[in-house]
């Protein structure tokens, strides 16, 4: 696992490959920063949830974002991501937050901060992909034309549940057993 693009290219990452955290494969990277190319500004801030490694969030900073925001619960990948920061030289422009998942969204409220891009990629079999895409509108999380991306081995359960929210999708993409599925909040 390594950086693919800006100033951090090649840096090879540190990972942890278990049931619960399994890192994003380059070509999915890849494609994934391909669509979206446009949210990525010298000004955006994005959050990584369930970071684990901590790579989507590293790919971010590489590329020339102002901000990352990592949150990660298990201490182990927490210690991993600080390593990688360490080694890619990024760390001055991340946050890592190791609390639940849902406490740290209430954290990004209470501090109003609000994301252009968020990625969410939990453990598969917990099935909360949805839960934080609907936690993060009921707090006003995304700003203006902001857009969420969830990782999910389940595409056809998440879109299922993401038609119950007020979600746009605007893309799906699907590398082997592993889906991106890309959305944003409707405009009233």
């Amino acid at each position: 696992m390594r950086v693919i693009s800006g100033q951090a290219r090649g840096t090879k990452l540190n990972s942890i490959e278990s049931i619960n955290t399994r890192p994003t494969l380059d070509r999915v990277k890849e494609s994934l920063f391909n669509i979206i190319r446009g949210y990525i500004t010298d000004e955006a801030v994005v959050l990584d949830l369930f970071s684990g490694s901590g790579a989507i969030g590293i790919e971010f900073l590489s590329r020339g974002i102002q901000q990352a925001y990592f949150w990660e619960k298990n201490p182990s990948a927490v210690k991993m991501i600080y390593d990688n920061l360490e080694k890619t030289r990024l760390k001055d422009k991340a946050v890592v937050i190791n609390k639940d998942y849902k406490k740290c969204l209430e954290m990004c409220k209470q501090e109003n901060i609000q994301f252009d891009t968020i990625y969410i990629d939990p453990p598969y079999q917990l099935n909360i992909a949805v839960d934080s895409t609907k936690t993060i509108l009921n707090l006003n999380l995304l700003k203006e034309n902001g857009n969420i991306i969830i990782e999910t081995d389940d595409e056809k359960r998440e879109l299922l549940e993401l038609e119950k929210l007020d979600v746009e999708i605007y893309d799906i993409r699907k590398y082997g057993r592993v889906s991106l599925i890309f959305l944003n909040q409707k405009h009233k």
